[in-house]
């Protein structure tokens, strides 16, 4: 009865063994474990982790637009916002996040971003009977005539010629314009950047709403301002050095 005695112990000594690797130093427990990213499908993570850092928490703004924004959300139907996380926005800032354009997001992960956006911050019921301008038009604009149209309407804010102002900021500085497009500009004359205390398309001059040509002429003015080489030049040697006599 030798052998049962023997196995016995060297089943027992096993178990003791696997018990002490259990509860080795540096070694997970359960609730450590590293989480899968693409798995992830709670909105806030989502949203906390990959547009919150532009876009602001909970939708409030920051150096992009705010998405907590009823009328850029009744603009902007799912499939304008889909692409625009999926594929990013072509001359601007906005990146890709779907794996499928270099990203990191599945396209479930892509979708619940979107649904969320919608679901936490549309307010359609805000905008009932009002006549919203169109998304995009595909009318070109007339600069001259933005030009005039600017001054009457935005650059009490923004300044003579959109260079700033006491109310705002300069609108025409280079390094702005070159993050944007002509759709970008022109979401933000509608949608206005409230949480910046900019108005939307209704509330330059009050009772006197912009019409979408006088939008598509005004950010054909504004995109005309952009510098062939926007930003400031890097110093040449001879500056940097002192130039050689």
């Amino acid at each position: 009865m030798r052998f049962p005695l023997i196995f016995l112990g060297a089943v027992g000594l096993t178990a003791a063994g696997l018990y002490g690797c259990a509860k080795a130093p540096g070694r997970p427990v359960p609730g450590e474990m590293p989480v899968v990213l693409s798995k992830i499908s709670d909105f806030s993570i989502l949203y906390g982790q990959n547009c919150s850092g532009c876009h602001g928490q909970e939708g409030s703004g920051g150096a992009a637009i705010a998405l907590a924004n009823p009328v850029y959300l009744a603009i902007a139907d799912d499939a304008i916002l889909r692409q625009a996380t999926a594929s990013g926005i072509p001359g601007t800032s906005m990146p890709a996040f779907a794996q499928s354009a270099g990203g990191m997001l599945t396209d479930k992960q892509v979708d619940e971003i979107v649904g969320g956006i919608r679901k936490r911050w549309a307010r359609p019921e805000v905008l009932s009977g009002v006549d919203l301008p169109p998304y995009s038009s595909s009318t070109p604009g007339d600069s001259t005539r933005g030009s005039a149209l600017f001054a009457a309407y935005c650059s009490s804010c923004h300044g003579a010629g959109g260079r700033g102002g006491q109310k705002a900021s300069s609108i025409v500085e280079g390094s702005f314009l070159a993050l944007m497009n002509d759709q970008e500009l022109r979401i933000i004359v509608i949608a206005g950047r409230p949480e910046l205390g900019a108005p939307d398309w209704r509330g330059d001059v009050p009772g006197k709403p912009l019409f979408s040509q006088d939008i598509s002429d005004i950010v054909a003015w504004l995109a005309s301002q952009l510098p062939k080489f926007p930003g400031q030049p890097f110093p040449t040697p001879a500056k940097v050095m002192g130039e050689i006599q």
